[in-house]
């Protein structure tokens, strides 16, 4: 039994059923060393931050809190694959026996629990102590130690295959075998709020994870590039740090409808400077949704020197946009590392899957620009263009969101876009009968099957008889990166949609 690794339930199968026992959980090291009044305020916050996280999974789990420990009572797997994901938490310690405080009670208790696991196998006892006791850490180890001695392979001190481990705090003693690794960081809420510019991909996912691993509440702003499935794979990554990482909090995620402003962005600036200014705009953005929140910086996913608009020169020429300071946790790392750790999170596998909206520049953007040329294209937006988008902006409770609401809002269309390409789905007769000009006949379970060769830079709309089949294949095509609907009403949707577009 060791010391298991962070955001991965991968431990409970190798467990004995949890249900009934208590869990012991310790305080992150920052906590620990806190004054009392600061110490004493983060560990009612992370109180009610666990709080929130047990009543998630249900269950009849309750919290216990001391000045150095915490104790979940009548813990279940459930509860055990939750803890991890909880800031704040160094470690904690599914605990297999619980007993009087005293050292013949504890030596029995330790033969009890510990001594059908040990055959043929090399052991330690590592024993810590809190409060006033007859006997010392050192005594456990040994007069447990020699207990245990018989049923096993010997001692080993340097590199045990099972480590039993005691804890006496007080007038109690608890016996375990595992230590399993929290999340660390501070409790989230302890540090104000943030609010993180987002885009889907990667690195804004794992810049707004280390900022709530800090104990910084975070709302989210996203800038709408790319229509509604881009919004719905948004939506999704975002969920994953709500639902998560973030108990405790409501986070919102903030929809900026980008169009408007992008037309007046190139009507405006030098095609060269418009990556840059974008970055600006977005800003400016987070920075009107920061102001009505209450927020106190903003957050971004920027990393030095990995798309044009990051050089170093050029974060300089962004960053007089926002009034907030911009906080960049990502400016050290190179993009292996922060997939590995969007890998961790749980949010790369959606990540994987968003398409890049930002890149609009197509010539070659500028990689030097300086505050005042970056100033004089800014100065020829209006900026009531951003205000705008920014006060008609769609605000979502991330954590109230169901899977219905992932799929229903962003799969329908009723229209089809200019260069969009028609999937019908319809039986041969029907599609010789009557479709749309231009639409490709395609047999829906080949399509189904195939889709994946189709160009993912094209917008796509799927039409059967009733818009029933072609819904599951467009939320399909979604969730692998297509942008891909569903023509609300079928076949006779696209014909009333027609005519009232003829007149």
């Amino acid at each position: 039994m060791g010391f298991t690794g962070v955001g991965s339930a991968a431990y409970l199968p190798g467990m004995a059923d949890t249900a009934g026992r208590t869990v012991l959980i310790r305080l992150a090291g920052e906590i620990s060393i806190k004054s009392r009044t600061t110490r004493t305020a983060f560990i009612r916050r992370l109180r009610r931050n666990l709080e929130d996280a047990l009543s998630s999974v249900g269950g009849g789990a309750t919290l216990e809190a001391g000045w150095d420990r915490l104790y979940v009572r009548d813990a279940s797997d459930e509860v055990l694959a939750v803890l991890p994901r909880v800031f704040g938490i160094s470690s904690f310690s599914p605990v297999e026996r619980e007993t009087a405080a005293a050292l013949p009670s504890i030596v029995d208790a330790g033969e009890a629990v510990f001594s059908s696991g040990l055959g043929g196998k090399t052991f330690a006892v590592r024993a810590r102590r809190a409060g006033e006791h007859s006997f010392s850490s050192r005594d456990v180890q040994v007069d447990l130690g020699a207990r245990l001695l018989p049923y096993s392979a010997g001692v080993d001190l340097d590199d045990p295959q099972v480590t039993v481990r005691v804890e006496v705090r007080n007038e109690r003693a608890y016996l375990f075998g595992d230590r399993i690794r929290g999340a660390g960081g501070l409790p989230l809420g302890t540090e104000g709020r943030a609010m993180s510019l987002i885009s889907g991909g990667y690195d804004s996912a794992v810049s707004s994870w280390l900022m709530l691993k800090r104990g910084i509440a975070l709302d989210y702003v996203f800038c709408n590039l790319g229509g509604d499935a881009y919004e719905r794979a948004v939506v999704q990554v975002t969920k994953v740090l709500a639902d998560e990482w973030s108990w405790g909090q409501r986070p919102r995620l903030h929809v900026v409808d980008f169009g408007k402003p992008l037309d007046a962005l190139r009507a405006s600036a030098r095609e060269s400077y418009w990556q840059v200014v974008l970055k600006r705009l977005m800003y400016r953005a987070a920075n009107l949704v920061a102001r009505e929140r209450k927020a106190e910086a903003i957050i971004t996913g920027e990393a030095v020197g990995q798309v044009s608009s990051q050089t170093l020169t050029n974060l300089r020429a962004i960053e007089p946009a926002s009034e907030l300071p911009v906080f960049r946790p990502l400016l050290g790392f190179d993009k292996d590392e922060i997939i590995e750790r969007a890998q961790r999170i749980g949010t790369a596998g959606l990540s994987e899957q968003v398409k890049e909206y930002c890149a609009i520049a197509p010539g070659r953007p500028v990689t030097a620009a300086t505050v005042a040329a970056v100033d004089r294209e800014d100065a020829r937006l209006d900026p009531a263009v951003v205000e705008t988008a920014v006060a008609e902006r769609k605000v979502l409770d991330l954590r109230a969101l169901t899977p219905a609401d992932l799929v229903a809002p962003y799969l329908f269309t009723s229209e089809i876009p200019d260069g969009a390409v028609v999937l019908d789905c319809r039986p041969e007769p029907q599609f010789r009968a009557w479709h749309v000009q231009g639409a490709e006949h395609r047999d829906e379970w080949e399509l189904l099957r195939g889709f994946g060769r189709l160009d993912k830079g094209r917008r796509y709309v799927v039409v059967c008889a009733h818009g029933i089949q072609s819904a599951h294949i467009a939320e399909k095509m979604q969730q692998s990166g297509y942008e891909a609907y569903s023509f609300r009403g079928g076949a006779a949707g696209v014909r009333r949609w027609m005519e009232a577009a003829r007149g």
